[in-house]
């Protein structure tokens, strides 16, 4: 595999690099991470390029061009990533580039409806940034989870999709039979009917050090993270498919992983248990929970961690943490929408939305469709719903159900 060609130079210390690697990160775009502090002529390069000043992050590009201190939206236009719509109405807008909302696009631009697709990060979603993908139906060998986004992309693409990157969406609105959208760059485009792909992300533990070692040694993506720690110490939080998952992943790079779970058993599927519990270089800490980050030169160095049945601490030297606890849907664009959501805040829809007989507002002629939410014209599907089983497979599945949905719907407006 050739080195990525691009190149940031920056500090751990610094959080415009850290927003600069996440952005890059999120995106599936590989690059070169020099930390000036510890490279002197990294260091005198960055002095060089800025004039005599030492500026961090400057990212450096294979056509001999830089940026410096570069904001998300200039790190996309330099990437030549579409972050503005052809034209401000669609027959549907989908709301998020994951598995579901791919399949839905590609499924109703094959109906001819007008279809835009507005994702923050990296098409394909959480997808993109798994390693493997084993248990998709077709793929006997298992196929890269960058590799199955990027095919759901381009086929996305070959039936007229229309796809704007790295575009945050602020605001859902609602008059009469048309949704407004509003982007983070302030453009808004309507629709006659929308579907909410947005997914959901993982949580965090919210103890004394954890949002300031973010980027720094506290992780939620080891496909993007964990070629950083080669040859280094590192903890994986959680005790689900996820975590087990990215366990093994990080053994590719690390030289010890510890994970740290909760309870006294994996929730994992029997097979990546076998696998994570016979590996030589995955430590398993039963019972244990982190209680502080901490670390020096804004950098992690070690956790505390606490056994929830005994109250015993200790400190645990570590270089890095990768925190697989649960997900939490991305929602926030949702609020003053009128779409309902459960305690945990992701979508409810159809049959869920009937109380003894009584039919939401604006339904008075009909029931909900099974994946239309309290609004109607605007769809979910995916982890973002209600009861959903956060599967990719299933997630593709609730896609295509959701586009024959918006299909019959668009017939009536």
């Amino acid at each position: 595999m050739s080195e990525p060609e691009i190149t940031v130079y920056g500090a751990y210390w610094c959080p415009d690099c850290r927003q600069s690697k996440q952005f890059l990160g999120e995106h599936q775009i590989p690059y070169n991470w020099v930390d000036i502090e510890e490279d002197k002529a990294a260091e005198e390069f960055v002095i060089k390029t800025n004039n005599g000043k030492r500026i961090i992050p400057t990212i450096t590009f294979p056509d001999d061009t830089f940026l410096v201190e570069p904001s998300n939206a200039e790190l996309a236009t330099k990437l030549g990533l579409k972050t503005t719509a052809s034209r401000s109405h669609y027959d549907l807008i989908v709301l998020g580039g994951g598995p579901a909302g791919l399949t839905a696009a590609l499924y109703t631009a094959r109906e001819f409806i007008d279809t835009l697709v507005i994702e923050r990060a990296a098409f394909g979603g959480q997808a993109a940034g798994t390693e493997k993908l084993d248990n998709m139906p077709g793929f006997p060998e298992g196929v890269a989870g960058i590799e199955f986004s990027q095919r759901l992309r381009q086929q996305a693409e070959r039936f007229g999709v229309e796809l704007l990157q790295a575009q945050d969406v602020l605001a859902l609105h609602t008059k009469q039979n048309y949704h407004r959208v509003q982007t983070g760059d302030g453009t808004e485009y309507s629709a006659r009917a929308i579907l909410i792909a947005t997914g959901s992300r993982y949580s965090r533990l919210n103890v004394p050090g954890e949002n300031e070692f973010i980027g720094a040694g506290v992780h939620f993506c080891a496909t993007c993270d964990g070629p950083f720690y080669k040859g280094k110490r590192v903890a994986v939080v959680g005790g689900g498919n996820s975590a087990t998952e990215e366990s093994l992943l990080l053994t590719k790079f690390a030289d010890t992983v510890t994970m740290l779970v909760r309870s006294g058993e994996f929730r994992a599927t029997k097979i990546i248990q076998e696998s994570v519990l016979s590996h030589p270089n995955i430590e398993v800490l039963w019972h244990m929970e982190i209680k502080e980050f901490r670390g020096e030169d804004a950098k992690l160095t070690k956790i505390r961690i606490v056994n929830n049945q005994t109250d015993a601490e200790e400190d645990l030297p570590i270089d890095g943490v990768f925190i697989f606890i649960g997900l939490e849907p991305n929602n926030g664009f949702l609020e003053g929408s009128r779409v309902l959501l459960d305690k945990w805040g992701f979508v409810v829809t159809g049959h869920d939305l009937v109380h003894s007989g009584k039919r939401p507002v604006g339904y008075e002629n009909r029931d909900p469709h099974l994946l239309e939410t309290s609004v109607p014209g605007i769809f979910t599907a995916g982890d973002v719903r209600d009861k959903s089983t956060k599967q990719v497979a299933s997630a593709a599945g609730e896609g295509a159900s959701a586009a024959l949905m918006i299909r019959e719907y668009l017939k009536t407006v």
